[in-house]
């Protein structure tokens, strides 16, 4: 989804309705335009066409507009996390792969949602409801990490959270350089899918689970 501006004078007019809407709607748009750190309260009540203090109706402050947004990506980050994981079906391997792929799309198609959730320095401790909804995020990859993991003899198995860790590290990092769909995001002489894939097949292997790689003889 991509924010743009409405109204021909390019601003967006609050006439009425929800004004608690319109400014994350405003957030959202700013930080496409100049990244979480760049744009103030004021800015975001101009973009919506109300006074400096109208936005104090509905937030305390900047962070506090900022946490909303970053708790509604979220809570739309687990539901596309929990709708490519599937509960693990057809079979954990399978979900496993969509369930990366889902991760790379949502930096790529939501990348103000994605900035706001990972780089405003929003602290999880703003709201309980903010928290619960980062966890419940995270939940999705430790469930799928438990899935990887009892495909492992009992005797061999990793610790789950340690791999539910490493496994959010690298999505996270190939996301956050290769996937956006910003100016934050370089350059890669491969899709971001094939580096994932690629460095997953490497790391679960050394784990032991799945099968091992073909090499020439």
């Amino acid at each position: 989804m991509s924010w743009k501006r409405g109204g021909s004078d390019g601003s967006r007019g609050y006439h009425h309705g929800n004004l608690k809407e319109t400014l994350v709607r405003a957030a959202l748009e700013l930080i496409a335009e100049k990244g979480p750190a760049g744009f103030t309260f004021a800015e975001a009540a101009r973009w919506a066409g109300v006074s400096p203090a109208a936005p104090y109706r509905h937030f305390r402050d900047r962070e506090e507009l900022l946490a909303d947004v970053a708790l509604r990506g979220f809570s739309q980050f687990e539901g596309e996390l929990a709708a490519a994981w599937a509960s693990g079906a057809p079979d954990p391997g399978t979900a496993f792969e969509r369930l990366g792929k889902a991760y790379l799309a949502f930096a790529r198609n939501e990348p103000a949602y994605y900035s706001a959730m990972f780089e405003a320095g929003v602290s999880l401790d703003t709201s309980p409801e903010l928290r619960l909804a980062a966890e419940r995020a995270f939940l999705v990859l430790r469930n799928a990490a438990d899935a990887l993991v009892a495909t492992v003899p009992a005797g061999k198995r990793p610790p789950a959270l340690m791999m539910a860790l490493h496994i959010w590290a690298m999505s996270h990092g190939i996301a956050s350089l290769f996937a956006r769909g910003d100016a934050g995001r370089r350059a890669l002489p491969m899709t971001p899918e094939e580096l994932l894939e690629a460095g997953m097949l490497v790391y679960l292997q050394g784990l032991g689970i799945g099968a091992p790689v073909e090499t020439d003889r």
